[in-house]
């Protein structure tokens, strides 16, 4: 009984930490599945043990205390937690001790609700105006955060009453405050660039965001909010069911989840968590399970609570979608664009369902923003369902064995020199085009229409002559044998033949093209259009220096350094001979570089058009000195319209840009 005793203590101990940790100091050290385990590890001992129960137990109160500065709320009925269901069989369980509370014969429906992950609220109204907001606090007494809950665009600040549902003289209702996945974006983005401390969630941005004393502070974040119950009412209408509150709620005006359900039985309740467990990627927030509520009112009261939880509710929780473990190692990936990814080798650990050995870091400054050493204890996050993540380090519990990760000068796979992007991006990148980690997509782009249009090489065939290597770089297209493309998969003599006359075709193809096929970083059609006209060969571009360069209008310093860095490089010049050996045209046509009878305006393009593709079109506004834009602005000059147009035209409608059809086009560019 010592050792149940001693344990009790520990688990005790360890959740007071990781309590304070998560809701005084916002400096979550575990997951929340970890936290979970750790309470009902401690409360199944208890139950066994019923004589090492102690009041001040964890298990025995909400969690979690209001913080200093704000005016102190008593809740005027306790704002109680919920239990949780892990699997389906706990969800059957829950619902067969719902029934044993209730007579045989009662019928019993259900309601349930996205539980979201964010911050609970209480929100009072008085003769129909909003005049009180708390947080929920210890369950018993919240912090008044009204001011920074009028912030809140969601919030309604005045009920709206109807004949149906005329609202009540006092009406307490309880929410949840959350934060958008796009919002929690922005903010930890603007954080980055003040040097401050990046939130780890959004659930975590959002009490921090309740807890600031300048509601003006707390207006930038864009918090939003969602009514799902109610406390108490003061001479109004009773409600029968949750589901009779929730409509009331709405006509009302009050912010409530559209994809509440009511379910006639337990089966149909499953079938909704099965349906969310699949579909919660889809929401523009967080949420980590279902609520899962008797409907009937009267129901609930004889079914009761406990000192901590409602007995006719319930929350399922969906698999977990963050651990924590060790990271082994850093590993550098080469991307098909030539970015260098650093890659965490993990401790293998189960999340959301799947065994996680690996995990992406982004990229180096990610690691720098981290903190991360190899060695460290870390927690993990699978981002959509997909793509694991490593979200914060647990820096609390280092032993100084952990090592320091160095970024690496030279490219882990051809050992070219790596170069940095815009100084005011994080990626570095393999400037080598035939870097072997990035031969199939720099291949595929260079056979593009948009590039030397060898029609025929997609990336099916791609895929088999970099597989058989028999192409190693781009000019290796141009020593391809008819005998070599019969060995591939699906070839015949005519796909054979076809397929050389267009490679054939492709030497023929003016600088600007190949300038854009090679992938110059930074480099896009339109940039290299003007480069090709500007300089007219390959030569005079490929010896031009950094400050030539930067003074074009079009290019900037960036764009210049990328472009002196890719000449210079050995293998980039070694390939430019070899591609002038099989005799591609290195030089753009005077006809080209002299017709700008579009030089300086902007064209739009929406809707189809019957003479040429879209691309054709913005390829043709480019090469008379054109700019093709996707969208329109007030910086837009021409709407190009073809048949069914879609929203650019009533864009370009509501901002009076001009609008112009196929034919006009056709007479600008004649």
């Amino acid at each position: 009984m010592k050792d149940v005793k001693k344990e009790i203590e520990n688990l005790r101990r360890q959740i007071r930490h990781h309590d304070n940790r998560y809701y005084v100091l916002n400096q979550p050290e575990i997951s929340d599945s970890e936290y979970d385990k750790l309470m009902r590890r401690l409360k199944e001992l208890e139950d066994k043990h019923p004589q090492f129960k102690s009041p001040t137990s964890p298990t025995q109160r909400v969690g979690g205390k209001p913080q200093q500065g704000f005016k102190q709320v008593k809740h005027r009925i306790s704002m109680l937690s919920l239990d949780n269901a892990y699997s389906f069989d706990e969800v059957k369980e829950w619902a067969e001790r719902v029934h044993k509370g209730l007579s045989k014969k009662e019928k019993v429906e259900f309601v349930t609700e996205l539980k979201f992950d964010g911050t609970s609220a209480s929100f009072i109204y008085k003769k129909g105006e909003f005049s009180l907001g708390a947080t929920r606090g210890d369950g018993t007494t919240g912090d008044d955060v009204t001011a920074n809950l009028r912030t809140m665009r969601t919030l309604t600040l005045e009920l709206i009453s109807s004949a149906k549902h005329p609202f009540p003289q006092t009406l307490e209702v309880r929410g949840e405050i959350y934060m958008e996945h796009k919002d929690f974006q922005k903010l930890n983005e603007e954080r980055k660039k003040k040097n401050d401390t990046l939130f780890a969630n959004p659930r975590n941005a959002t009490a921090g965001s309740l807890k600031l004393l300048d509601p003006k502070i707390t207006a930038s974040r864009r918090l939003k909010n969602f009514i799902h119950s109610f406390g108490f009412l003061e001479k109004g209408k009773e409600f029968s069911t949750q589901w009779e509150f929730l409509e009331a709620a709405k006509s009302w005006g009050l912010r409530v989840n559209p994809y509440t359900k009511l379910c006639k039985d337990i089966d149909g309740v499953i079938a909704e968590c099965k349906k969310w467990e699949k579909k919660r990627e889809t929401l523009p927030y967080d949420t980590d399970g279902l609520v899962i509520k008797v409907n009937n009112l009267k129901q609930q009261k004889r079914l009761g609570s406990t000192l901590k939880s409602p007995r006719w509710a319930v929350a399922y929780k969906f698999p977990a979608q963050q651990a924590t473990t060790v990271l082994k190692d850093i590993k550098v990936q080469v991307g098909r664009t030539g970015v260098l990814t650093p890659v965490a080798i993990l401790k293998p650990v189960e999340c959301a369902g799947v065994t996680i050995s690996r995990a992406t870091l982004h990229n180096f400054d990610e690691i720098k923003r981290l903190g991360v050493k190899i060695g460290d204890r870390i927690i993990l996050e699978r981002a959509g369902e997909v793509i694991p993540k490593i979200i914060k380090v647990v820096k609390s519990v280092r032993k100084g064995k952990e090592k320091s990760f160095s970024i690496p000068s030279h490219c882990p796979v051809c050992s070219e020199k790596i170069v940095k992007e815009k100084e005011e991006e994080v990626a570095y990148r393999c400037i080598n085009p035939i870097c072997p980690a990035q031969l199939e997509r720099g291949l595929i782009h260079f056979a593009s229409r948009g590039a030397m249009d060898i029609e025929g090489m997609g990336q099916a065939i791609v895929e088999q002559l970099v597989r058989k290597k028999l192409v190693k770089d781009f000019a290796d297209i141009y020593t391809l044998k008819k005998g070599e493309l019969l060995k591939l998969e699906l070839f015949a003599e005519k796909k054979a033949e076809a397929l050389l006359a267009a490679i054939e075709r492709s030497k023929k193809q003016p600088l600007s093209r190949l300038l854009f096929a090679l992938g110059i970083p930074h480099v896009g059609e339109k940039a290299a259009f003007v480069l090709a006209n500007r300089f007219g060969s390959l030569d005079k571009l490929s010896r031009a220096k950094k400050e030539e360069l930067k003074n074009i209008r079009e290019v900037g310093p960036v764009m210049a350094e990328e472009i002196v860095d890719f000449f210079g490089s050995s293998k980039v010049r070694h390939l430019i001979d070899r591609l002038r050996k099989e005799d591609l045209k290195m030089l753009e046509p005077l006809t080209r570089r002299a017709r700008q009878v579009l030089a300086g305006k902007t064209f739009v393009f929406t809707g189809e058009l019957s003479s040429f593709s879209r691309n054709e079109a913005q390829r043709l506004v480019q090469s008379l000195g054109g700019n093709a834009s996707s969208s329109v602005s007030k910086n837009t000059d021409f709407v190009v319209v073809g048949e069914a147009p879609g929203s650019k035209y009533e864009k370009a409608k509501k901002l009076n840009v001009k609008i112009i059809d196929e034919a006009q086009f056709k007479r600008m560019i004649k």
